[in-house]
């Protein structure tokens, strides 16, 4: 039954979607004549086993499985960015791109490298994103710049199973991303190439419309106003993104389906108005049609104009396969339509599939649709008896009524569906994102509302009413959000299993594609995965990828580091990873001081956070362990006595100048190569030498190839400036 109702064409981009996380999941990166030959052999063996249903399926499925193996390989060989595989000073021309009002006062510029001077770069990336103190008042997206600049390779993940920023940065197309030493300059340059006139003529209007909201509405609210018109957000203040982060309504500021739908419904829901002032006319003509293809037009210029971010792209394809079905008289919200946009999503962009985007869009979605579907069936059962007349309060009260359960089921189906991708990828839940939605929704429709009319209404100099009402509701909207994180309580939840996940992720397609009994085969899965949402161990030490850094748990929520200035992204990310809402920064300690005796570090209590003296920093783990940072070999000499994690922030340090095998030396050429890492200790021996993991791992896969570069890498000093390039950079 469930094959005749069509489940088989739904469960194509799961199998798709597994081909895809099999290929970024394997150790070594395949060359094409594997999979060519797996997809030819595949279908060989489905179109021979025809007759035999069962195994046709089988073999269907395999075959699919093949295919996203493929689509995933074809996608990398397409991106070819050439990055960037270590630190260099250089004078860059180029043409920018993108810019980006930051809201620290800097310039983001996304610039496409034209040539590179003093020194030239053999093997220079094709593009680059840097930021500036101050660019000329002139420049605009098309404008070829030029300055001294410092670049930098992609990063990777900062902790192990974290998110991967050099695999983001090879599918996105930057090869490096630095900061001007100086101001840019506009130079002259020849004609660009008519792609390149084409975007820049986009960019440019996308950024004389956000300096227009901006210079209209003023403050935040302008900044969150240009994010939801024309997707430039680089510019909201962060502890306002902080608040929306903690109380579940950031979805709001990134441009996704709830806003395309907003946008479709508005232009939809005037179009259908205006038709119906003309009666004869909609009487005679297919108004829904029209009304269908002017939103399809009207979401496509949205597309273009929040500059086609993935989120937005993905979005896009989901609404316009439903307008299309409008189009031609078929139901828009259907699993099956969904499941074309997923197949069109996987093939255009397969490496969405293992980012946090695309798992909590269509997790949402499908668990929307499949609910819906549910309750349609449900009430189709029922008889109905005829409306009651009631008086107009009653109708206004009802409706009321029913609107408010309506947001609280969606916000409950689709924070259901997508917590524990959520918690997987950023470790961190909203317990108050049901109130924040049901008290922010509301507003949002209505300034979507207000964003489309100010849209229409600007080429005529009419928005300015519109853009002052829409930012009267950012500043409510704005208000409820820093309130309710007031009182949200620590949202950070620690890590969970990956096996969790992929439990939760079959309970949740048998659930949403299954219109049978057979919906009851996703409780066990769904059951499993709680029951083991727990089974991963936490890191005792975390090390970051320049071995600069290293963080500790000692207890009480604290998280001890060894630097007073630390990276605030990665300490963040740390913080959530090991449940900890407290950094304790490093005591320091002049040479000679007698409060502090490095002779006998044993006496430090367990939990004692870093002290730091002379190069060296010791701290205690709650277990026992002694964790030492060394600036240099010669500094870690001593350490070798006590310590247990033994970290060496000098690249030049080839042999461990430990003789004890029970001492774990981590290196910063190891950690250049390999990636950030975590340690882990054995409570139960003090005998036992520590584990640790590393984020990367060799062989490198095609987004990890310029980590081998880098002079860390290579076991090189760090590189000194030569006078030409010092006096540059003053200038």
């Amino acid at each position: 039954m469930e094959l005749d109702r069509g489940v088989a064409f739904l469960l194509v981009p799961v199998f798709l979607a597994s081909g895809v996380i099999v290929y970024f999941s394997l150790a070594v990166e395949p060359g094409f004549p594997q999979p060519i030959a797996v997809v030819v052999l595949t279908a060989l063996c489905a179109a021979v086993t025809r007759s035999w249903r069962k195994t046709h399926l089988c073999f269907m499925a395999a075959l699919l499985c093949a295919l996203g193996v493929l689509a995933a390989k074809v996608e990398t060989w397409r991106a070819g960015t050439q990055m960037l595989g270590s630190v260099i000073q250089t004078q860059l021309t180029g043409r920018v791109v993108r810019l980006d009002q930051m809201a620290n006062g800097r310039i983001r510029l996304t610039i496409d490298v034209i040539s590179t001077a003093r020194p030239t770069l053999r093997y220079a990336p094709e593009r680059v994103r840097v930021s500036a103190r101050k660019t000329p008042a002139e420049m605009t997206a098309g404008s070829v710049v030029a300055g001294y600049v410092r670049l930098l390779p992609p990063t990777g993940p900062v902790r192990p199973d974290s998110y991967d920023f050099s695999f983001d940065s090879y599918f996105a197309g930057i090869g490096a991303s630095g900061f001007f030493l100086g101001n840019p300059k506009i130079v002259a340059s020849e004609d660009a190439p008519l792609a390149a006139r084409l975007s820049a003529s986009i960019e440019k209007a996308r950024e004389t419309i956000a300096d227009h909201i901006r210079d209209s509405i003023g403050g935040a609210e302008g900044e969150i106003a240009a994010a939801l018109i024309v997707g430039v957000r680089a510019g909201i203040p962060e502890e306002i993104n902080e608040s929306m982060r903690r109380t579940g309504i950031y979805h709001i500021i990134s441009i996704s389906g709830l806003h395309m739908a907003l946008v479709a419904g508005t232009i939809m829901g005037l179009l259908r108005g205006a038709f119906a002032l003309f009666p004869d006319f909609s009487s005679r003509r297919p108004v829904k049609k029209y009304a269908a293809g002017a939103a399809l037009v009207s979401i496509a210029a949205y597309l273009i104009f929040s500059g086609v971010v993935v989120a937005a792209e993905r979005s896009f394809i989901m609404l316009a396969v439903m307008l299309v079905a409008v189009l031609f008289d078929r139901a828009a919200l259907t699993m099956r339509n969904l499941t074309i946009s997923a197949i069109a999503v996987i093939v255009v962009s397969p490496h969405e599939v293992v980012g946090p985007s695309f798992q909590m869009s269509f997790a949402a979605t499908a668990a929307l649709v499949g609910a819906y579907a549910g309750w349609s069936d449900y009430r189709a059962d029922k008889a109905k008896a005829p409306p009651q007349r009631r008086s107009p309060v009653a109708f206004v009260t009802r409706k009321l009524l029913a609107g408010t359960g309506t947001i609280a089921m969606t916000s409950i189906i689709a924070g259901s569906a997508t917590a524990l991708f959520a918690i997987w990828h950023f470790q961190r839940v909203s317990p108050l994102s049901l109130f924040a939605n049901l008290a922010v929704m509301p507003i949002v429709t209505v300034v979507m509302f207000l964003a489309v009319v100010s849209a229409l209404a600007m080429p005529f100099g009419l928005d300015g009413p519109f853009l002052y009402m829409m930012g009267k509701g950012l500043t409510a909207m704005i208000a409820i959000s820093g309130w309710i994180s007031e009182r949200s309580p620590v949202d950070a939840v620690g890590l969970i299993s990956l096996q969790s996940v992929l439990l939760v992720t079959v309970a949740l397609v048998i659930a949403t594609m299954a219109t049978t009994w057979l919906r009851l085969a996703a409780l066990p899965f769904a059951l499993a995965g709680l029951l083991t949402i727990s089974e991963t161990r936490t890191p005792d030490v975390l090390i970051s990828e320049d071995a600069h850094l290293v963080a500790l748990p000692i207890g009480g929520g604290e998280l001890a580091v060894n630097r007073v200035r630390s990276n605030e992204f990665t300490t963040d990310n740390w913080k959530h990873a090991l449940i900890s809402a407290t950094i304790v920064e490093p005591e320091t300690f002049e040479k000679g001081d007698v409060r502090f005796d490095i002779a006998d570090p044993a006496d430090l209590p367990p939990g004692a956070p870093f002290y730091c003296t002379d190069g060296l920093c010791i701290a205690r783990h709650p277990s026992g362990a002694i964790i030492a940072l060394a600036d240099d070999r010669k500094t870690a000499r001593p350490a070798c006595g006590f310590a247990d994690l033994l970290v060496i922030d000098d690249a030049t340090a080839y042999y461990n100048p430990c003789r004890n095998p029970l001492v774990l030396v981590v290196t910063k050429r190891q950690l250049a190569r390999m990636g950030s890492a975590a340690v882990f200790f054995d409570p139960q021996s003090a005998t036992t030498r520590a584990e640790i993991r590393f984020a990367v791992e060799q062989p490198y896969r095609p987004w990890h190839e310029q980590r081998r570069f880098s002079r860390e890498a290579r076991g090189l000093p760090p590189y000194r400036k030569p006078e030409k390039a010092k006096k540059a950079a003053v200038q």
